[in-house]
């Protein structure tokens, strides 16, 4: 048991290394990796050796710094122009408006990116033509976004306590159906039992979030299906409302 736990223990050591080298400006020092990882440069040493051994393509040495120059933990990876474009477009996207932990998300996926692509197109991917940007924060979320994430996928029932525009509080019951960027807000799209319809609730108005037993499944689709062609048809109204 104790050796099980010392193997997956350094396992674990390994792969947040690679990030570290991922993520690090190059060459990134021993030194620097050992603080942020909190073990010896001398077991940066080590580690970095072992993730040699391992297939990963690693420049540098003691005294210099490394570089990660092939990442093993990828496939082989190639994208025309347009393709590396649309990739920074969506993640730098996904960095400005995503919740924090998506955020996170996409930056990590940047950097193994760079890691694995080759040094020309690394090139285009760090200086990309196409970008995205907010000026204006958006409202931090009330709730753990991770979890209402991982209940949407498992499709099951939430409940939250809900604050509206006018201030007025309420308990809701819902079944989760998707996570979008509205008018300036994250917005859960839900199936809501309290008013029996779909409803769109802004995530920085939510609080007190409970992952309840009851499931849904596997009804999310089509119940999200049913909520964006109501809600297409109500826009299509409203166009043909204004038209003169």
């Amino acid at each position: 048991m104790c050796e099980n736990k010392r193997i997956m223990t350094r396992t674990h050591r390994l792969f947040q290394l690679m990030q570290a080298l991922r993520l690090s400006t190059p060459p990134a020092t021993a030194a620097a990796l050992a603080q942020d990882l909190g073990v010896t440069p001398r077991t940066v040493y080590r580690d970095i050796e072992a993730l040699r051994g391992l297939g990963a393509v690693i420049d540098g040495a003691a005294g210099f710094g490394y570089t990660l120059i092939e990442d093993a933990a990828l496939p082989p990876l190639s994208f025309d122009s347009d393709e590396l474009e649309a990739l920074v477009l969506g993640l730098r996207e996904v960095e400005a408006i995503g919740d924090p932990a998506l955020r996170g998300a996409a930056g990590r996926a940047l950097s193994k990116l760079r890691a694995r692509l080759p040094e020309s197109q690394a090139h285009r991917l760090r200086h990309a033509v196409l970008s995205a940007a907010r000026f204006t924060p958006l409202p931090e979320p009330g709730v753990d976004v991770v979890a209402l994430r991982q209940a949407t996928w498992d499709e099951r029932r939430i409940r939250f306590a809900y604050t509206d525009a006018e201030g007025r509080a309420t308990a809701r019951s819902v079944d989760p159906l998707s996570i979008a960027y509205m008018q300036a807000s994250h917005c859960l799209l839900a199936y809501c039992h309290l008013r029996a319809d779909f409803r769109a609730f802004r995530l920085d108005r939510m609080r007190d979030l409970e992952v309840l037993d009851q499931s849904f499944r596997p009804n999310r689709v089509p119940m999200l299906r049913q909520y964006m062609a109501a809600m297409r048809a109500e826009e299509a109204t409203h166009a043909e409302a204004a038209t003169p």
